[in-house]
Formats: C-alpha cells, sequence, structure tokens
C-alpha cells in the first residue's frame, strides 16, 4: 500500500508538472483569472502597429545619426529617405525585437555582383541582414539580399524586381553573455522577404563580418539599429520596430564621438573613481578594486543593472563633463572630473 501511494505521488507530480508545462507559467490551463495580451493595432499599410515606435515615416531623420553623433546626410524625399554619405544609427538602442524595414533599388541600377547597388540592415550594429539588388544578379550566396552576411544564404531568393520596393521583417533575440563574457546563448534570427520566410530561427556564428568569422565578444544588452552606406544611393522607408523585452529599462547610444567626454578619473576625498571604454559600453570603477558596467537613459543619467546604483554626469554650458554624482545604498556621492 505504502509503495502504491508513493507512486500515485510520483505520477501526480508529474501530470501536474505536464499541466504547468503545458500552460506556460504558474496558471492552469483555460484558467479565466489569467491576464489578458496587450490590445495592439495592427499595421495598415504603411501604418505601424500601434505599440511600434516609428524609426522612419518618410518625414525626417529625427530617430537617427551618424557614427560621430551629427545629423545625418541622407537625403529625404517623396517619403523615403536615400543612403548618401556615412551610415546611419537609431539613437535608441534594441535588444530582442521586431524590426520592419521597406527598401529599395532606382530600375535605373548598374553594376553587377555585390556591386548591384549594395547596402546592409544590422541589428545591434554587428549582426547584418544584407542588402543588394538579387534579381538576376549572382553573386556569392552568403551575401546576397536577405543572407545573413557572410553566414547563412537566404533560404530562397524572394526578390522583386529594381524599381519596387522589398520588405524585411526581421524577428530577433539578442545573444545573452555572463558578466564574464561567455555566450549563455547565441543570437537567433527569423527574416521575411517579401512575406516568404527566408531565414527560420536561424542560429548566428557571431558578429557578421566580410571575409572573416567574428566570434561573439560581450557587448550590452541594447545597441542601435544601424542602415549601412555602402556607396550606393538604396532607397528606405516605413521603418518600424516593436521590443520584446520592453519591461526592461532602455539604453540610449552615446556616438563614439561624445564617449571621451566621460572616460577620466573623479575624485572626491576618501575615493577615485575613474570610467572606461570597454566592450562598446562604460565601466565604472571604485578605488582600482571595484567595478561593473554602467548604461546611459540619457547622455547625463546612467545606472548599472548589477547593483541599485544611479549616476548623474554634470556638465558645464558647451556639455563638457565636470563631474559625477553617485546614488548608492541611499547614499549620495559627489565628484569632481580632473582628468
Amino acid at each position: 500500500m505504502k509503495s502504491f501511494l508513493l507512486y500515485t505521488l510520483f505520477f501526480a507530480l508529474i501530470f501536474s508538472g505536464i499541466l504547468q508545462a503545458q500552460s506556460g507559467s504558474q496558471w492552469r490551463i483555460h484558467d479565466t483569472e489569467r491576464p489578458q495580451p496587450t490590445v495592439v493595432t495592427p499595421p495598415q499599410g504603411p501604418t505601424a502597429p500601434s505599440d511600434a515606435i516609428v524609426l522612419f515615416d518618410g518625414k525626417d531623420l529625427s530617430e537617427w545619426h551618424q557614427w560621430n553623433g551629427e545629423a545625418p546626410n541622407w537625403v529625404v524625399k517623396d517619403g523615403y529617405m536615400e543612403v548618401r554619405q556615412g551610415s546611419i544609427l537609431t539613437k535608441r538602442g534594441f535588444g530582442d525585437c521586431q524590426l520592419h524595414v521597406e527598401w529599395m533599388v532606382p530600375s535605373d541600377w548598374e553594376g553587377s555582383g555585390q556591386g548591384g547597388y549594395n547596402s546592409g540592415v544590422y541589428l545591434m550594429k554587428y549582426y547584418e541582414i544584407q542588402v543588394l539588388n538579387s534579381y538576376e544578379n549572382k553573386t556569392y550566396p552568403d551575401g546576397q539580399a536577405g543572407a545573413i552576411y557572410g553566414q547563412f544564404p537566404p533560404l530562397v531568393n524572394s526578390m522583386r524586381p529594381p524599381g519596387e520596393w522589398q520588405t524585411y521583417d526581421i524577428i530577433f533575440h539578442r545573444p545573452r553573455f555572463d558578466a564574464e563574457g561567455k555566450v549563455l546563448s547565441p543570437a537567433y534570427m527569423t527574416v521575411l522577404h517579401n512575406g516568404v520566410v527566408i531565414h527560420n530561427h536561424r542560429e548566428l556564428l557571431g558578429k557578421t563580418e566580410w571575409q572573416e568569422q567574428r566570434p561573439y565578444a560581450l557587448h550590452p544588452d541594447k545597441l542601435p539599429v544601424m542602415l549601412q552606406d555602402h556607396g550606393n544611393p538604396v532607397r528606405f522607408r516605413n521603418i518600424w520596430v516593436r521590443e520584446l523585452e520592453p519591461n526592461q529599462r532602455t539604453a540610449v547610444y552615446i556616438p563614439h564621438a561624445k564617449r571621451d567626454n566621460y572616460f577620466g578619473e573623479y575624485k572626491k576625498p576618501g575615493d577615485t573613481y575613474v570610467i572606461k571604454d570597454e566592450r562598446d559600453g562604460f565601466a565604472f570603477y571604485i578605488n582600482g578594486t571595484y567595478k561593473y558596467d554602467i548604461f546611459p537613459e540619457s547622455e547625463t543619467h546612467f545606472y548599472s543593472k548589477k547593483v541599485n546604483t544611479e549616476i548623474d554626469f554634470k556638465m558645464d554650458s558647451n556639455g563638457k563633463v565636470t563631474g559625477l554624482v553617485k546614488k548608492m545604498g541611499g547614499g549620495t556621492y559627489k565628484t569632481d572630473k580632473v582628468k
């Protein structure tokens, strides 16, 4: 009898676990108390979903800048933007997301192979979906339109002719790292080109690069979307993104040209802080022994994910950093920048 009861309890626990696993959470199957999904108005034509962040609506480039932080040189006309000198990046950073991009190679294009009006859509600056005229234009397969550049060709060529708008819908899951930079989970992409699946939850091998297989390297959880200047007047329109991890604090992107403004040594009686550039982010050192990463929510306010710490930078009228205020453990610590 004792054995029977133990077996009954054992199988009951297993069955309970199966039910819980089937429901995907602590909720029971068909539980009417389970929270209802948020209502989102779907896109209609060029209109983005109601919960999307619109990155380009055909009017201006206010969501974008160049590497140096200056306004883009790209031309905006007739509801689209056209590549000019310099790649452009979003001012905001994104991690897991759904990205919608429409692009066109003009009908009067010239060239062949990789010269077939080349550009690229980069997730987190490092992971590229190739933009290229691949309509009756052959090149190396992992460099044609829709390829995860240098790694995987698209499953099929779903290219429309030049002069017609192409659509990319990208589901991106960022890589996960531990504090030392070990990859806990790689990046994944699902991509539809003109409504056709060309990558199905594809696991990326690392950063995409020309003629090189670059391994993963620790970087912030959120980085900009980038559109590449490859010397050809490719056009883009109707760009929007939906964050798939919206409950996280959003880190903005500080252009490289402005980053030096924060780096250096900060002092107050008894303590020395140092801020350095590490892994595309900002490393904060306390007295040379303790270090943690900090992330910018704005050009003046940073925070840590590791400890309950908020940092506000003091700037003069010219925007030069003169010191910082650290709030940690209930205390407020003011320092001046010395070098």
